[in-house]
């Protein structure tokens, strides 16, 4: 059940005491410093079993709860897997969907696509690494009482939670990759999750492997992702 407080009345404000702010010359090496950080994160297929402090996970859950959603009502869950045994079920429901993917669904266009990504429908990954995190979306939010409140904006709000996710994960030392098997409604049954909610995301965290091997890729430019007018 939620302990947000729901409040539709006046609103209601406090100073802003937590924005700092610096030079142009610090702001401009500031931005460079970190896009050249983010730049390092790569999405990787390969990881190690080495194990990772659950404190890591969740200060960068933490953080990821920072981000901002519609009307504040913070529509995400965030399943945290660590049992093998669990982990193992997720794999399997999981590859029986990535095969009906592959062998049926797909259009040959979307598996070009994928082609240089060498993916198929084994996802040794999703027993190996130490942490599954299933991202949830909340239609509405259920208050103690048992009332459902509506949430807006739900899939804007999640993929900015989750970008703040990867983003943390990745300046704490850790890997990531977004894994989104299609349907993903095994996930409710498996993590006990309510039909309010809708699996996005399953992001495989953890270290890389001894000997990982990353895909041959570039990003865009600035000229080819932004216009300024």
């Amino acid at each position: 059940m939620s302990r947000l407080s729901f409040n539709h009345g006046d609103p209601q404000f406090v100073p802003l005491t937590t924005y700092r702010s610096y030079p142009p010359e610090i702001m401009e090496q500031r931005a460079q410093d970190f896009y050249q950080y983010l730049a390092r994160r790569k999405t990787i297929r390969e990881f190690s079993s080495a194990p990772v402090s659950r404190k890591v996970i969740e200060q960068c859950l933490l953080a990821a709860g920072t981000a901002p959603s519609g009307a504040n009502h913070q529509p995400w869950h965030f399943a945290v897997v660590e049992s093998p045994e669990l982990k193992k079920k997720i794999r399997i429901e999981a590859e029986i969907e990535e095969r009906e993917f592959y062998e049926r669904r797909a259009p040959q266009e979307w598996k070009d696509a994928l082609a240089p990504l060498g993916t198929d429908s084994n996802k040794p990954f999703l027993e190996e690494a130490p942490y599954l995190i299933a991202i949830f979306g909340q239609k509405s939010t259920l208050m103690d009482d048992g009332s459902a409140v509506k949430n807006y904006y739900v899939p804007e709000s999640v993929s900015i939670a989750t970008g703040f996710l990867i983003a943390a994960l990745h300046h704490a030392g850790l890997a990531t990759l977004t894994h989104t098997p299609s349907p993903m409604g095994f996930l409710n049954e498996l993590l006990g999750r309510p039909d309010n909610e809708k699996p996005y995301i399953l992001l495989v965290v953890g270290h890389p492997a001894e000997h990982c091997m990353v895909p041959n890729i570039r990003k865009k430019p600035l000229e080819e992702i932004a216009s300024f007018l």
